[in-house]
């Protein structure tokens, strides 16, 4: 290698240390920018010629050093793994959401739940029956009653309150993943552009990948390569992202709480409405609307069915204070008797069937018996009684609602670690960033003394050749 050979090799030694060194100051500054992925200079050695010739040959030194790529440091694997375990996180957060929305619809444990109205309920035709008398103990029953009603009607309404809230989020939430997708489809060409072009992509892949993950947690989407830095998104068996063009997505079925089953709502493809399977936030509400909460609301239904049936067969066994046999005590004025229809048909305080002995004609004086009031009363125990129906549903709903909770603190544990492992690998580490930036300025410093030194050589070789002696 020549001196001025020597002179070029520091020279790229200068340039490739700045570089290096420019490539440590861009990690510093985005130390807390999200999503950005760390990125390295890659520092090749310029060797020397290995084509043979007759009459000139290669001293076997290189020619210096150069920067070959700045390459973003990234783990597919644990994007992957990233990607799959938040959908499964958010998934389980909006299941976990539902459970305990619907445990605040029956407000128990409490004074204004069902299970403390029933009961107040049964103590009403207690007093009854040991004062069957009195028309006081006979009114407070009867608005006891009504109390309870309106606690059907609340619980019911919540619940169906719920259901369309969520289905107004998946709504809004397919619409924010159409535009998440289109923007992905945007990137993905511009990194191809520049990938072509041999420019920098790095940053336009890390808004890419924010975008991604983003997609992860509301509908479980996965990645799939492909050449030039560009990705694919895929929902199960559909691609809602190829490449520069992407695909749209719309929420299709029931609008209706109170019939969620005939047409349930899913997510399918705007274009031939095909079912896609989606998971993360979006999977979980799904869930709760086609599941959770029409299951909760049919249960309050039978409920509420089981309570008018068993008042009314009791009530029609007993006769009022006119003697005349009681009638239904509760029924509904909108076809068959639900939680949200279910309503008190007796309001006249002598009309409630508190005796047990009396004549159909209403031709004898009222009977002030007792015993049909006391019968009213004990139907709130007893294997197949209502308030047995409600607890038991309420103790499943406790325990759904618990195991819930307990996967969604699993996963999120298994999401942190995920997380922490893609940090180490793609994160800036401020000490490591510190280390690399002094040995980079150690290296540019020992080129530039370099630089030096063959500049005093050649001043010694062209200014005080042939002057020895003078």
């Amino acid at each position: 290698m020549s001196t001025f050979g020597s002179l070029n090799t520091a020279t790229t030694s200068l340039w490739a240390q700045r570089r290096a060194l420019d490539v440590t100051g861009q990690n510093i500054a985005n130390v807390n920018t999200d999503g950005y992925s760390r990125q390295r200079a890659d520092l090749r050695a310029i060797g020397g010629s290995a084509v043979p010739a007759f009459y000139s040959t290669s001293s076997g030194i290189g020619g210096g050093v150069s920067v070959e790529d700045v390459i973003r440091i990234r783990d597919s694997f644990l994007e992957g793994r990233g990607h799959t375990e938040h959908g499964n996180s958010a998934r389980l957060t909006a299941e976990s959401e539902a459970y305990s929305l619907v445990e605040q619809a029956f407000r128990e444990p409490g004074t204004t739940g069902l299970q403390n109205l029933m009961s107040d309920m049964w103590r009403g035709f207690q007093d009854v029956a040991n004062k069957p008398e009195d028309p006081a103990a006979r009114g407070q029953v009867l608005k006891r009653l009504e109390t309870l009603v309106g606690g059907l009607h609340f619980s019911s309404s919540q619940l169906d309150g719920q259901w369309t809230q969520s289905r107004e989020n998946l709504d809004v939430l397919v619409k924010d993943v159409n535009a998440a997708a289109d923007t992905i489809a945007q990137l993905n060409t511009a990194i191809l552009r520049a990938s072509q072009s041999g420019l920098p992509s790095n940053d336009l892949m890390d808004r890419r990948d924010v975008l991604v993950m983003k997609l992860a947690d509301q509908v479980g989407a996965t990645v799939r390569p492909r050449d030039g830095g560009v990705v694919d998104v895929v929902l199960g068996s559909v691609t809602l992202v190829a490449g520069g063009s992407s695909s749209k997505l719309a929420v299709a079925g029931s609008i209706d709480p109170t019939d969620p089953t005939t047409d349930p709502p899913r997510v399918v493809t705007a274009t031939g409405s095909l079912a896609v399977p989606v998971g993360g936030t979006a999977g979980g509400q799904l869930h709760a609307l086609n599941s959770v909460i029409p299951t909760y609301r049919a249960e309050l239904d039978g409920i509420a069915v089981r309570l008018a049936t068993s008042l009314n067969d009791a009530h029609d066994d007993g006769f009022d204070l006119d003697g005349v046999r009681g009638g239904a005590l509760l029924g509904s004025s909108a076809g068959p008797i639900t939680a949200s229809s279910i309503s008190v048909l007796i309001t006249d305080p002598r009309k409630l069937a508190a005796s047990a002995i009396g004549a159909d004609d209403g031709s004898v004086p009222a009977n002030l018996d007792r015993g049909n009031a006391d019968k009213l009363a004990q139907l709130g125990t007893g294997v197949g009684s209502p308030d047995t129906a409600y607890r038991r549903m309420i103790v499943e709903l406790g325990v759904q609602s618990a195991v819930s909770q307990r996967n969604l603190g699993i996963q999120s544990v298994i999401t942190g670690q995920v997380d922490a492992a893609r940090e180490s690998v793609a994160g800036v580490n401020l000490d490591e960033e510190m280390t690399n930036m002094l040995s980079f300025q150690h290296a540019y410093s020992a080129a530039s003394r370099l630089v030096s030194t063959i500049d005093e050589m050649l001043d010694v070789l062209i200014n005080r050749t042939g002057r020895v002696g003078l």
